[in-house]
């Protein structure tokens, strides 16, 4: 999570990648069984509203330049980084995204 806090500095490509790990936990989700799923809740959601802090909703509409967006209840893929830097940044801020330099953030 701190590398989206401090800004993610790979590309466009590389934060879809990451954002599929997300979707992957989302479907897993169902398939766990309840005694882990009570166990894991309350990291994920600490996990979910760090990742919330630092990016922005934009409701995916810089991403949606480069990626076609999964359904809406995909929550994560419809915010960016607050912080834009690096390729993401650099292609974020063409199609659109509003953010923080790393060194005003």
């Amino acid at each position: 999570m701190s590398v989206i806090e401090r800004g993610y500095g790979d590309d466009i490509y590389e934060y879809a990648n990451d954002l599929y790990c997300r979707n992957w936990l989302h479907e897993a989700w169902l398939l766990l069984d309840e005694h882990i799923v009570q166990l894991w809740t309350p990291r994920i959601k600490v996990l979910d509203a760090q990742y919330k802090a630092a990016t922005v909703d934009d409701d995916g509409q810089a991403l949606d330049q480069f990626h076609r967006l999964p359904g809406p209840d995909l929550w994560w893929w419809r915010r960016h980084p607050r912080i834009l830097t690096g390729d993401l940044g650099r292609s974020l801020r063409s199609a659109g995204a509003i953010g923080a330099a790393p060194d005003t953030a």
